[in-house]
C-alpha cells in the first residue's frame, strides 16, 4: 500500500533544488535508484450538448496513466468511481467527444526517480503543467502489505525519517476502509487529489502582485 503527498518547496530554494535535497536524504539513508516514473492526468468535462437547458453543472472526468501500470488507463470522477481499462481507452475518449471534451491546457504530470529502500519504494517527482514546474510529489509504497491498518505505523515512521515535519496524515482515500485491501486505484485517487490541489494553488492570486 502507498501514500501520495505534496512536499512544499524549501524556503529560498527552487523546486529542483528541493527535489535534490529530498533525494540526497534518501541516498544518505541507503536508498538505491531504480529507474524513473511518470504519472499524468488529463481533464475532460461534460460536453455542453449533453447538459440540456436546466443549468446542470457539468461533470469532470480525469483520464490518468501511471508508468508502474503501462498497460492500464485510469478514468476517475471526483468523489466517484475509478474505472481501470486498457490503454485503448484513450482512443475511446476521442470517439466520445460528443459526450466528454478535453479541457484546454489541462494536462498535468509528475516525473522523477524511483528509489528502493528495503521493502519501501519511494518516488520523488516534479509536478509540471506545460513547461512550468508547479510542485513536488512524494509517493511511498510499502510492498509487503496491502491493508492500511496492518502497516500504517511503520509507513508513518519511514515517512518521518526523511520528510520530517512535512509528513502527511492518513490519506482521505482510506476513510473508514483501514481493513480493506489497497489497490492501484487508491494510488491514482491520491494523485488526482494532489494534482487538483496544485491546480487550485496556481489559481490563488498572490497578495501584492497586480
Amino acid at each position: 500500500m502507498g501514500v501520495v503527498s505534496q512536499m512544499p518547496v524549501a524556503e529560498g530554494k527552487s523546486v529542483q533544488q528541493t527535489v535534490e535535497l529530498l533525494t540526497r536524504k534518501l541516498e544518505i539513508l541507503g536508498a538505491e535508484k531504480q529507474g524513473t516514473f511518470c504519472v499524468d492526468c488529463e481533464t475532460y468535462h461534460t460536453a455542453a450538448s449533453t447538459l440540456g437547458s436546466q443549468g446542470q453543472a457539468g461533470k469532470l472526468m480525469y483520464v490518468m496513466h501511471n508508468s508502474e501500470y503501462p498497460l492500464s488507463c485510469f478514468a476517475l470522477f471526483e468523489n466517484g468511481p475509478c474505472l481501470i481499462a486498457d490503454t485503448n481507452f484513450d482512443v475511446l475518449m476521442v470517439k466520445l467527444k460528443g459526450f466528454f471534451q478535453s479541457a484546454k491546457a489541462s494536462k498535468i504530470e509528475t516525473r522523477g526517480t524511483r528509489y528502493q529502500y528495503c521493502d519501501f519504494l519511494v518516488k520523488v517527482g516534479t509536478v509540471t503543467m506545460g513547461p512550468s514546474a508547479r510542485g513536488i510529489s512524494v509517493e511511498v509504497e510499502y510492498g509487503p502489505c496491502v491493508v492500511a491498518s496492518d502497516c500504517w505505523s511503520l509507513l508513518l515512521e519511514f515517512l518521518q525519517s526523511f520528510l520530517g515535519s512535512h509528513t502527511p496524515g492518513a490519506p482521505a482515500v482510506f476513510g473508514n476502509r483501514h481493513d480493506v485491501v489497497y489497490g492501484p486505484a487508491d494510488t491514482m485517487v491520491q494523485y488526482m487529489e494532489l494534482f487538483n490541489k496544485i491546480r487550485k494553488q496556481q489559481q490563488v492570486p498572490v497578495a501584492g502582485i497586480r
